[in-house]
């Protein structure tokens, strides 16, 4: 029987990639990608040959079944995603649960995830968190915001840059102006910037700033 592994990318800095997971990319069969673009421009960083294969959020389901028939054949095969750990807000979720409902042995290595250093560098409490990952869009957006205005845990958001401002203005209003938070964005890259405050500061600051790139919101818990 094959092993599925579940590998870490950069999230932006290439020098962020485990030896391990070097070694595991160069000595499986095949990797899954999310992009195979963007993914070859990193393999190729790292001068390996693997063959790649495109595993994404619009084809995860129709290939599950497929991909699991060729572990069970005996492949060894790794997942990778854009930047990150695999299936922390990108494709994972399915196939590995797939894999140990056949009993097919799952290995995800440590690695990059760009929650983390956000959290920490937020210097806001995080001994206990909840990672909320993007809201809704529209349904159940309101009802979320307000289940989570009376968590006590940090609380922990990915955004996009154009849909900052929006999700500011709607923390403000379920939150509150003084509630702290702190927005991080780039992290690992050239412009990487972290923006620590109440909620009334930060969204003025972007207002003013529009922002650009990946971001990461911390939210200090209800008090």
């Amino acid at each position: 029987m094959g092993k599925l592994f579940l590998v870490p990318t950069p999230i932006g800095n290439l020098e962020d990639i485990t030896l391990r997971a070097i070694r595991v990319l160069k000595e499986v069969d095949v990797i899954l990608a999310e992009d195979t673009r963007t993914s070859g421009k990193l393999l190729q960083h790292l001068n390996i040959a693997t063959p790649m294969q495109s595993h994404h959020m619009h084809n995860e389901h129709k290939r599950v079944d497929a991909i699991v028939k060729r572990l069970l054949g005996g492949a060894s095969i790794a997942l990778i995603s854009d930047a990150g750990t695999p299936g922390i807000s990108d494709p994972g979720f399915l196939l590995t649960r797939a894999c140990i409902e056949q009993h097919i042995e799952v290995d995800c290595l440590p690695g990059a995830t760009a929650f983390v250093p956000a959290l920490v560098n937020s210097g806001l409490p995080n001994d206990k968190f909840v990672f909320e990952g993007f809201l809704p869009v529209k349904k159940g957006r309101q009802t979320r915001l307000l289940l989570l205005a009376e968590d006590p845990r940090t609380l922990i958001f990915y955004e996009s840059p154009h849909k900052l401002i929006k999700t500011l203005t709607q923390f403000l209003e379920y939150f509150g102006s003084e509630r702290q938070i702190s927005v991080s964005r780039e992290l690992t890259k050239m412009y990487e910037e972290t923006i620590r405050g109440t909620v009334a500061e930060v969204l003025e600051h972007f207002s003013q700033k529009p922002p650009k790139g990946e971001i990461v919101i911390i939210v200090g818990g209800k008090k």
